[in-house]
């Protein structure tokens, strides 16, 4: 079953930057980078920040009905937007109305285990800042051109040029978010792709390092459960 698409009029002069928070300092300095992007003549932005969300699907189902903006993007609190001209390189990314979601790190073919880090061709380029001057360029393979259709990419940056509600049925916590709502707009019909960063980056990371939750496994299995007849790994 796929997820139900939006029908309504979306803006497209307008932008929205929409946010899970639980920590006011790390939103309050991931707002400071987004306030300082130039847009396209013509073009707003809005902010919409969402506190006390129960999981990241509902907090961004939230976000998106809230918005009637054709252009949202779905960010970590603790990711910083550098690349000035992003508003403008999605403009022009989604002048292609076949492209759904754009991303920044991720893999062409989703692997048995549905985790996409896991893939043998993973593309796109993030740098993370895990700790106080420890920052590593997360450097993985180039598209030939302006872009490379993949089959999943990471959820600390998701932009998305059409309304699909995200599935808040499945995804009841934190983690598989991501990779649920890229195969969501494959089943619409929709590409996924990760932009060519070769000349700069367009994120800096900054998570912390920890051991990934044991409520990993939980939704692990209920994406394979979901979707794992579509996948076509590669060996």
């Amino acid at each position: 079953m796929k997820t139900e698409a939006i029908e309504r009029t979306l803006d497209p002069q307008k932008i929205a930057f929409i946010t899970c928070v639980n920590s006011e300092d790390w939103y309050s300095e991931c707002r400071l980078y987004l306030e300082s992007l130039e847009l396209p003549d013509g073009m707003t932005a809005e902010y919409l920040p969402v506190r006390g969300a129960a999981s990241m699907c509902a907090g961004y189902n939230q976000g998106m009905m809230a918005s009637d903006a054709k252009y949202k993007v779905y960010l970590h609190q603790d990711t910083l937007v550098v690349n000035k001209h992003l508003a403008h390189d999605l403009q022009t990314l989604f002048s292609d109305e076949s492209i759904g979601l754009v991303g920044v790190i991720g893999c062409r073919s989703l692997p048995r285990s549905g985790v996409w880090w896991d893939g043998m061709r993973t593309y796109g380029r993030v740098l993370h800042a895990c700790e106080p001057e420890s920052v590593v360029d997360s450097h993985c393979m180039e598209p030939q051109g302006a872009y490379q259709a993949v089959e999943a990419v990471d959820g600390l940056f998701l932009a998305t040029q059409v309304d699909l509600r995200w599935r808040e049925d499945l995804f009841t916590g934190w983690h598989l978010y991501d990779t649920s709502q890229c195969m969501e707009m494959q089943r619409h019909g929709k590409k996924v792709v990760i932009p060519n960063q070769s000349a700069d980056f367009w994120c800096i990371h900054c998570p912390k390092e920890k051991p990934l939750a044991a409520s990993y496994k939980k939704y692990q299995k209920a994406f394979l459960r979901e979707y794992g007849s579509e996948l076509h790994p590669e060996v």
